[in-house]
C-alpha cells in the first residue's frame, strides 16, 4: 500500500471515528429525550442507559456486511468492472476518497447541530454529503450516479414521518387519557387497562426488534446454516406478499408469533406486577397512573436505544467499510457489497456510546424538555407512535429512509397538541424543522467543498481533513464550559431517578407559609393573654418569612426551566408564588402590628380575635392542602378526578375565607361600638383584624390561581 493511500486510510479511520461520536451525541435523544423530559429518568441516568444499549445494539446487533452504496442513493453500474476497468478503477478511487468527504461533512454538521442542540437526522446528513459526491463525479466521469427518486422520498419524509407520528402519538395518548386518565378511579382503572394496552405496544416492539435491530443477527445465522432462510423471519426485500404463511410474506407468521409472544408476556407480567406494587405511594417522583408508565416507557427507550445502535452505527463505518474495501484491495475496486472488520464495528460502537456520555446531554434536553411538557403517559405515547410509524416506513413495500429524529419530535409535538396548541412552543420546534431542510444541503456542500478542493489527491485529502479537525477542535475548546463530562456522567449510576420537582419545592414553600402563619397565630393567642414571651412569637413569625423567602427564590429558579409539569407560561409560574408569598408577608405584618402596642381591652373583642384567629387557621389550613392536591394531581397524571379534588378544595378555601370575612366584620363592628374610650387601642385592634383577614383573603386568590391548571 502506498503511503498516501495509508494516510488516507488512517484519516479515513479518525473520520469514521468522529462521526460515530456526533451519531452518539446527536441520536441519543431520540432514545432518551423523553425520559429525561418526564423524569422517568436523571439526565446521568439516561446517558447511563443509552450509552450501554446504543453500543449494544451497534456491537451485537448490526449487520457484518453492508451495501458499499448506503441508502440507495447512489447507482452505480458494477458491470462496468468488465466493460471498462480502467474507468471503474478511477470512478472507485474517486467514490472512496469521495466518502470520507462525506462523512467529514455529515460529521461537522452534527457537530454545529448538536452545539445548538440541535435534533437533527445522522441518517439525511450522511445522505446529503453522498449526494455532494455524486453530483461532482457525475460531471467528472459522465456517469448517473444519484437517484433522484429516492431523494425526492427523504424530502417527503420531512414531512410524513413526523406527521404521521404525531398523529399516532396524539390518538396514543387521547386513548390512554379517554379510558385511564378520565376514569373516575384512574390508578384502579389503570390495573386493568395497563396490561392490554402492553400488548400491542410490545407487539409493536416485538416486530421491530425483529425487522430493525435484529436483522444482522438473522443474516448470520444464515450464513452459518443455524437456519435455512432469514426471510422465514423477516419481510422479503421485493414483490412479498400481505400473506403471512407465504414464502415471499412482508410479515412472516414466524415474526408475527414472536411480537405475539412479547406482547401477551409484558402484558401478564405487567399484569402480576400491578397486583403486588402500591401504586399510591410515592416513588422515582411519581404515583397512581404515572408509576405504570414509568416502566413503559423507560422499556420503550432501551429499545429504541438498541435499535438505533444496531441501525444507524452503519451511517459511520458504512461508508468506511467501503473506502476500506478500495483502500486495501488488491484490486482497488469497489464491490457491491463489503465485509465489515470486528475492530471495525468496535470503533463505530465505541464511538457511539462515547458521544452519548460527552455531548449526548444537549440534544436530549431540547426533545424532552424544550418543545413542550413531558410526563410519563405523554413520553410513552409519543415513543409508541414514533416506533409503530419508522417500523411501518421501514417494511420494503415503503423503504423509506425516514429519521428516527423526525419522527420523534414530530410525535412529542402530537403529545403536545393534545394539551392545547399553546402547549407546545413552535419557536423551538420552527428551528428544528428548519434545521432538518438545511441538513441535505448543509453536508452536501461540505462534502463537495472537501471534494473539489482535494482535486482527487489523496495527500491534499488528508491535509483538508486534518485543518478540519483543526478548526472542529479549536470550536469545542471555546465552548468547552458547562459541560457534562465523562466521570460526572457515571457519577449518578445509582441514584433512583427521583428528582425534587418545581411542584414539590412549590409544596415546601406552601409549608413554609404555614409555619409562618402558625407563628403568627400563636403571637396573637399571647397579645390576647398579655404573655411576656409575645416578642419571641414576633420573632419567631419574622424568621419563618425569612424561611419561606428563600424557599421562593429556589422555586423562581427552577420554575425558570421550560420543563415543569402543568404550567404554561412564566406569567402563571410567577402569578402562583407571588400569590401564595403574600400569605407569609400579611403573617408577619400581623405579627408586627402586634408587637406596637397591647390589644383593646375588651373580653368580648379579644374573644371575636380568637374567633378570627380560628378562621384564618382553617383557611390556610385547606390551603396547604389544595397545593398538596395540586402536587399529587402533577404527580399522578393529570387525571379528571385529580384536577375535581383540586377544585372541590378550591371551592372549599373560598367557603372558608367567607366565614373569616363574616366573623371579622362582626368583630369590627363590636370594636367600633365599644371602643369609644379608647379610640387608639380600638384602632389598633381594628387594623390587626384586618391584616388577619388579608391572610385569609390571600389564601382564596393564592388558591384561586390554580383554576387555570385545572381547567384546560
Amino acid at each position: 500500500m502506498e503511503p498516501a493511500t495509508t494516510l488516507l486510510l488512517i484519516v479515513a479511520l479518525a473520520v469514521c471515528a468522529y462521526m460515530a461520536w456526533n451519531i452518539g451525541a446527536n441520536d441519543v435523544a431520540n432514545a432518551m429525550g423523553t425520559s429525561v423530559g418526564s423524569r422517568a429518568l436523571t439526565l446521568k441516568q439516561a446517558v447511563i442507559i443509552a450509552a450501554v444499549f446504543e453500543f449494544a445494539g451497534a456491537f451485537f446487533a448490526g449487520d457484518a456486511v453492508t451495501e458499499t452504496v448506503r441508502k440507495g442513493i447512489l447507482t452505480v453500474n458494477f458491470e462496468l468492472e468488465m466493460s471498462d476497468p480502467d474507468k471503474f478503477y478511477e470512478l472507485s478511487q474517486s467514490l472512496a476518497l469521495g466518502f470520507v468527504a462525506a462523512m467529514m461533512a455529515a460529521a461537522v454538521w452534527l457537530t454545529v447541530a448538536t452545539r445548538m442542540g440541535l435534533p437533527v437526522s445522522t441518517t439525511h446528513s450522511i445522505i446529503g454529503g453522498i449526494i455532494g459526491v455524486g453530483l461532482i463525479l457525475e460531471v467528472q466521469f459522465g456517469e448517473e450516479l444519484i437517484d433522484w427518486g429516492v431523494v425526492r422520498k427523504v424530502v417527503m419524509s420531512w414531512v410524513a414521518s413526523p406527521l404521521i407520528g404525531g398523529i399516532l402519538a396524539f390518538l396514543s395518548f387521547a386513548v390512554v387519557r379517554a379510558t385511564i386518565l378520565d376514569a373516575e378511579n384512574p390508578t384502579q382503572r389503570a390495573k386493568i387497562l395497563a396490561p392490554l394496552l402492553a400488548l400491542p405496544t410490545f407487539f409493536v416492539l416485538g416486530l421491530a426488534l425483529l425487522f430493525k435491530a435484529l436483522k444482522g443477527f438473522f443474516g448470520r445465522l444464515e450464513s452459518s446454516g443455524i437456519i435455512a432462510d432469514k426471510y422465514a423471519w423477516l419481510p422479503v426485500k421485493e414483490n412479498g406478499s400481505f400473506n403471512p404463511f407465504a414464502e415471499n410474506a412482508w410479515f412472516p407468521i414466524n415474526a408475527l408469533l414472536f411480537a405475539l409472544a412479547v406482547g401477551v408476556i409484558a402484558s401478564i407480567t405487567l399484569h402480576l406486577v400491578l397486583q403486588r406494587v402500591d401504586l399510591e405511594a410515592e416513588t422515582r417522583g411519581f404515583k397512581g397512573v404515572e408509576r405504570i408508565f414509568v416502566w413503559l416507557q423507560i422499556i420503550t427507550a432501551a429499545y429504541v436505544a438498541f435499535a438505533h445502535g444496531a441501525n444507524d452505527r452503519s451511517n459511520a463505518i458504512g461508508p468506511m467499510a467501503a473506502v476500506y474495501q478500495v483502500l486495501s484491495s488488491e484490486t482497488g475496486m469497489l464491490a457491491a457489497k463489503a465485509d465489515i472488520p470486528l475492530w471495525l464495528i468496535l470503533i463505530g460502537s465505541a464511538g457511539i456510546a462515547i458521544g452519548v456520555v460527552t455531548w449526548g446531554w444537549r440534544v436530549m434536553e431540547t426533545i424532552g424538555s424544550k418543545i413542550t411538557d413531558i410526563t410519563p403517559t405523554r413520553g410513552f405515547a409519543a415513543e409508541f407512535g414514533a416506533a409503530t410509524t419508522i417500523l411501518a416506513f421501514s417494511m420494503p413495500f415503503l423503504a423509506v429512509p425516514v429519521s428516527t429524529t423526525h419522527t420523534l419530535v414530530g410525535a412529542v409535538v402530537g403529545v403536545g397538541l393534545a394539551g392545547g396548541a399553546k402547549a407546545v412552543d413552535f419557536r423551538v420546534f420552527g428551528k428544528i424543522a428548519a434545521s432538518w431542510v438545511a441538513s441535505l444541503p448543509a453536508a452536501a456542500f461540505g462534502s463537495v467543498v472537501l471534494l473539489v478542493l482535494s482535486g482527487g489527491d489523496f495527500l491534499t485529502m488528508v491535509v483538508l481533513v486534518t485543518l478540519a479537525f483543526v478548526g472542529v477542535a479549536t470550536v469545542m475548546w471555546r465552548t468547552k464550559d458547562n459541560e457534562i463530562h465523562v466521570e460526572e456522567a457515571l457519577a449518578d449510576i445509582g441514584g433512583d431517578g427521583a428528582a425534587v420537582t418545581p411542584l414539590e419545592i412549590f409544596r415546601e414553600h406552601a409549608t413554609a407559609v404555614t409555619t409562618t402563619v402558625d407563628c403568627m397565630l400563636e403571637a396573637v393567642d399571647l397579645a390576647i393573654e398579655g404573655d411576656e414571651k409575645l416578642d419571641e412569637a414576633v420573632k419567631a413569625t419574622s424568621e419563618a418569612e425569612h424561611k419561606a423567602d428563600q424557599l421562593k427564590a429556589t422555586l423562581r429558579e427552577a420554575l425558570s426551566t421550560p420543563s415543569v409539569r402543568l404550567i404554561a407560561s412564566t406569567e402563571e409560574k410567577l402569578h402562583m408564588i407571588t400569590r401564595q408569598d403574600r400569605i407569609a408577608d400579611y403573617a408577619e405584618n400581623v405579627a408586627e402590628q402586634l408587637s406596637f402596642r397591647p390589644l383593646f381591652d375588651d373580653e368580648t373583642a379579644k374573644e371575636n380575635l380568637q374567633e378570627m384567629a380560628q378562621a384564618v387557621r382553617a383557611c390556610v389550613g385547606a390551603y396547604e392542602e389544595t397545593v398538596r392536591a395540586l402536587r399529587d394531581y402533577g404527580l399522578s397524571g393529570e387525571t379528571r378526578k385529580g384536577a375535581n379534588d383540586v377544585r372541590e378544595l378550591i371551592r372549599k378555601v373560598n367557603l372558608l375565607e367567607h366565614e373569616a370575612d363574616l366573623i371579622e366584620a362582626k368583630a369590627a363592628a363590636h370594636v367600633f361600638s365599644e371602643g369609644g374610650d379608647d379610640p387608639l387601642a380600638a384602632v389598633h385592634m381594628y387594623r390587626v383584624l384586618q391584616r388577619m383577614d388579608d391572610v385569609a383573603n390571600a389564601c382564596e386568590k393564592a388558591a384561586n390561581a390554580f383554576l387555570p391548571l385545572v381547567n384546560r
